[in-house]
């Protein structure tokens, strides 16, 4: 017999207590999803601020186009027109000297004498040896011209007559001799005097009272220098891109830190006619007229030429160039954001900046003070 009461069903929940299981799980599902969702965003934005930290950031400039003419302005050294360093010719001893540096002295000004107690033996002794060989030259010519008379009466041989008037002729070569040795002496001692060459103004006086000058001293410095500042010469060194433009006629102008604001006129005379290979650079000389003594021989200056330019010359900043194995380098971004090198020719540095004749297009992108690390075809981002 079945028991009924053992089988019967359980009897299901209330509909309340169901409905708050299933909104349970619901939000136990959604904590799930939205924890999950803020990871991967939080991922994300980490991934994000990794790679903008990775990714250099850069400043752009665009080159400018150079005008059609410039001014060329090259470092000049300045020199007197005329200039000399005078030394001892004879040796001996400083007597004494008359002119202290900065006296304006005429040509021929006695600048110093030297007492020269050897050379004024040696021409003691040329005196008298002059004084006996014209003695004996006398006596000579005396006895030639006896014997050639004798001859006439042949009381003496063709030879012997030959030989006295052979004898004869050697004397009066000796009184030759003897005259010129003593006039090398006597022009030795002029220069015991030292004299100016020029008129002009003393640089340099190096001689003091009892000095041993001259050939055998153990100083061998010049005892005067003169230097003749009222026309100067500039000479300058000009890139050898400039060469065909350097003419004879062609004018500058002169700045000098000892004159601000003043600037002085100058004519190209002439140039080397060849570019140093160790400078590459051809030299100039400058003429200018100095007639108030503003500017110093020995001094430089800077010189000022203005010339024409090439078409397609671009100028940037010096901060741009990068100095890498393989010449001179720009930095370049395209239109994609991708990093380019790109070597230049650098026609002129200005300083600041450079005037770069090949290697750069207008209208390219370039970075300024590109960071060391920048790899050919790197991303990089663009500061606004």
């Amino acid at each position: 017999m079945t028991d009924f009461s053992s089988t019967q069903a359980t009897p299901p929940p209330p509909r309340g207590l169901r409905s708050a299981g299933i909104a349970a799980g619901i939000v136990a599902i959604a904590v799930v999803l939205a924890g999950t969702y803020w990871r991967m965003h939080e991922n994300a934005e980490a991934h994000e601020w990794a790679d903008t930290q990775s990714t250099p950031t850069v400043r752009l400039i665009t080159p400018k186009p150079s005008g059609a003419s410039d001014e060329l302005v090259q470092p000049g050294t300045i020199e007197a027109w005329t200039s000399a360093r005078l030394f001892a010719r004879v040796p001996g001893y400083v007597r004494a000297w008359y002119a202290d540096i900065g006296a304006h002295v005429a040509a021929g000004a006695p600048l110093g004498a030297i007492d020269t107690p050897e050379l004024d033996q040696q021409i003691i002794q040329a005196r008298a040896t002059l004084v006996r060989v014209k003695a004996e030259a006398t006596l000579a010519r005396t006895t030639a011209a006896r014997w050639t008379d004798l001859l006439k009466s042949h009381s003496v041989s063709q030879q012997e007559t030959d030989e006295k008037n052979a004898n004869a002729a050697t004397h009066v070569a000796a009184v030759a001799e003897a005259q010129a040795n003593l006039g090398r002496l006597l022009a030795m001692k002029a220069y015991a005097t030292i004299r100016a060459p020029f008129a002009g103004t003393v640089t340099l006086r190096n001689a003091d009272i009892g000095d041993l000058v001259g050939p055998g001293a153990t100083n061998q410095n010049p005892m005067f220098a003169m230097a003749d500042g009222h026309r100067l010469r500039v000479y300058v060194s000009v890139p050898q891109q400039y060469a065909p433009l350097m003419h004879p006629g062609l004018s500058a102008r002169l700045t000098a830190p000892a004159w601000p604001g003043r600037n002085f006129e100058a004519k190209l005379v002439d140039q080397s006619g060849a570019i140093n290979p160790q400078t590459g650079a051809l030299q100039v000389q400058l003429v200018m007229d100095n007639s108030d003594s503003a500017l110093r021989p020995g001094g430089f200056a800077q010189v000022h030429f203005d010339v024409p330019v090439p078409a397609g010359r671009l100028n940037v900043p010096s901060s741009a160039l990068i100095l890498r194995g393989g010449g001179v380098k720009v930095a370049t971004v395209d239109a994609s954001g991708h990093v380019h090198f790109a070597t230049v020719t650098i026609a002129q540095d200005q300083g600041n900046s450079v005037e770069i004749s090949s290697g750069l297009k207008p209208g390219e992108k370039v970075i300024d003070s590109p960071p060391d690390s920048l790899l050919e075809g790197e991303s990089v981002h663009v500061a606004q």
